[in-house]
């Protein structure tokens, strides 16, 4: 691979593994009609506008959950990374809000609405594996969303095929397929390899790739739900 390749593309690491055992799963949550919708402009704004509130809620849960992740950490430095995750899941949050109003959602809006079943059965699965299995089967549990967006904003801001000029989601291509989000994915992948170095064998393999499975099958939920608008 080149330097320009992003680490989501490798084969070789843990994260590639997975994707190696669920691609038809990981195609259809990438190029899910909803995501084909960002990328041309025709997904409707009700839609989104849907989405876009059940995702705040969403980063709610996962912000508890990198925060389950310092409890599961055995050292210092597992500690600090969670922590850094969830900072930054908190700051995401304001981010997130502020682009709800110029989408005419204000906070109460946001946090108002109920949750919808699709999200929580997606929230509640990340962080039932985080508290039943050890770090590695959380920070599994988390990547298909802390990878799995930054992969497709990568994707969709590459591909020349994308609308940009008049694309009212085009904002939120440039924003996960942009720096700030490739470098966090790619510091996902990278501590998946490091914990794997003591907390992976061959036997856990399936079990592994069970974890990424589901929670990728959760995320092409969300994506419907945003695209149906159901509770």
């Amino acid at each position: 691979m080149s330097a320009n390749t992003p680490l989501f593309a490798e084969a070789d690491t843990l994260y590639g593994q997975m994707k190696a055992t669920c691609q038809q799963d990981w195609h259809d949550y990438t190029h899910h009609p909803f995501v084909q919708g960002l990328a041309d402009g025709t997904l409707p704004e009700t839609c989104f506008r849907h989405y876009l509130q059940q995702d705040y809620l969403f980063l709610i849960h996962f912000a508890r959950a990198y925060s389950l992740a310092v409890y599961k950490a055995d050292n210092l430095e597992e500690m600090r990374f969670a922590s850094k995750s969830v900072d930054g899941i908190l700051s995401e949050m304001t981010l997130h809000l502020d682009y709800c109003r110029e989408w005419g959602l204000s906070e109460q809006d946001v946090i108002s609405l109920p949750e919808a079943r699709s999200n929580m059965a997606y929230t509640r699965y990340v962080l039932e594996r985080g508290m039943a299995g050890d770090i590695l089967d959380l920070y599994m549990a988390l990547s298909p969303c802390a990878v799995g967006y930054a992969e497709i904003g990568f994707r969709l801001k590459n591909d020349p095929n994308t609308l940009r000029e008049g694309n009212p989601y085009w904002k939120w291509i440039e924003t996960y397929g942009g720096e700030e989000f490739q470098e966090g994915a790619k510091a996902q992948i990278e501590k998946l390899d490091q914990l794997a170095t003591t907390r992976y064998n061959p036997g856990r393999m399936d079990s592994l790739a069970q974890i990424f499975r589901e929670a990728t099958r959760l995320e092409i939920g969300f994506w419907q739900m945003g695209l149906d608008c159901s509770f």
